[in-house]
C-alpha cells in the first residue's frame, strides 16, 4: 500500500506525541521518498522555516530537510539528509536564538556547537559525509533533535524555560481541545499508525 499517496502534509505542533517519538532508519531511497523530500521543502517554504523533520509531519524517519536562506529559488542552498548521524561536534558552543516551526511564536536562546561532522544518505542514495559551520550546523543539530523526540525547549536554561512556560501551556491547552474535538487522534491511534509507517519503510 503506498501510505504516502494517502498522506497530506501538515506540521504538527506541540504537545503532539509524535515530536517525541523516537524515528527509525530508511531502508531504502526511492521515487516515492524523493516525492516526500519535495513536499517537506515546499511546506516548509511556505512556513518560512529553514529546517523540517520528518517527524514534523507526522512521520516516523529519520529524514530532515534544509534551507537556511529559506530562498526556494536559492536550490544550491536545499539539503536532504536521510539517516543523519553527527559523528563529530568541535569549535566550542555557541548560544543563539533558534525558533521552531512546531512551537510557533516561541524564540530562545540555545546553546549549540559551531562545527559538526555529518554522516548522511544523499538523495541519489549516496553515504556522504558533510562539515558543517555556523547556521547550517546549527540547523542540523536542531533538526537531528527532532529526529530523537527532542526539541529546542529541552535545551533552555531554567529562566528561558519559565519565559516561555505560559506559551507551552497555552499550546498545549489547544492541543487538548483539538483532541476533545476530534481533530486529532488518541495516543494508541497514532502510535498504531507510526507502527504502521514504519513497517512499509524502515
Amino acid at each position: 500500500m503506498d501510505l504516502w499517496s494517502e498522506f497530506s502534509v501538515r506540521i504538527i505542533k506541540y504537545p503532539h506525541p509524535t515530536l517525541r517519538h523516537r524515528s527509525k532508519p530508511l531502508r531504502r531511497v526511492d521515487n516515492e521518498l524523493r516525492g516526500m523530500v519535495r513536499e517537506m521543502l515546499d511546506l516548509m517554504y511556505a512556513q518560512e522555516g529553514v529546517g523540517l523533520a520528518a517527524n514534523q509531519v507526522d512521520l516516523p524517519y529519520r529524514l530532515i530537510v534544509m534551507n537556511v536562506k529559506a530562498d526556494p529559488s536559492a536550490r544550491e542552498d536545499e539539503y536532504a539528509f536521510i539517516n543523519p548521524v553527527i559523528v563529530q561536534r568541535r569549535g566550542g558552543m555557541e548560544e543563539k536564538e533558534e525558533g521552531c516551526l512546531s512551537l510557533p511564536q516561541i524564540f530562545a536562546p540555545v546553546k549549540r556547537s559551531r562545527k559538526i561532522v555529518l554522516n548522511a544518505y544523499n538523495l541519489a542514495g549516496e553515504e556522504v559525509t558533510w562539515e558543517l559551520e555556523g547556521m547550517v550546523a546549527r540547523v542540523v543539530q536542531h533538526e537531528c533533535d527532532h529526529l530523537d523526540g527532542i526539541l529546542f525547549i529541552d535545551h533552555l536554561s531554567p529562566a528561558n524555560k519559565l519565559a516561555v512556560k505560559q506559551a507551552l501551556q497555552d499550546m498545549e491547552a489547544a492541543f487538548r481541545g483539538e483532541r476533545q474535538r476530534g481533530l486529532v487522534p488518541d495516543d494508541q491511534l497514532i502510535s498504531a499508525r507510526l507502527s504502521e509507517l514504519e513497517t512499509a519503510r524502515t
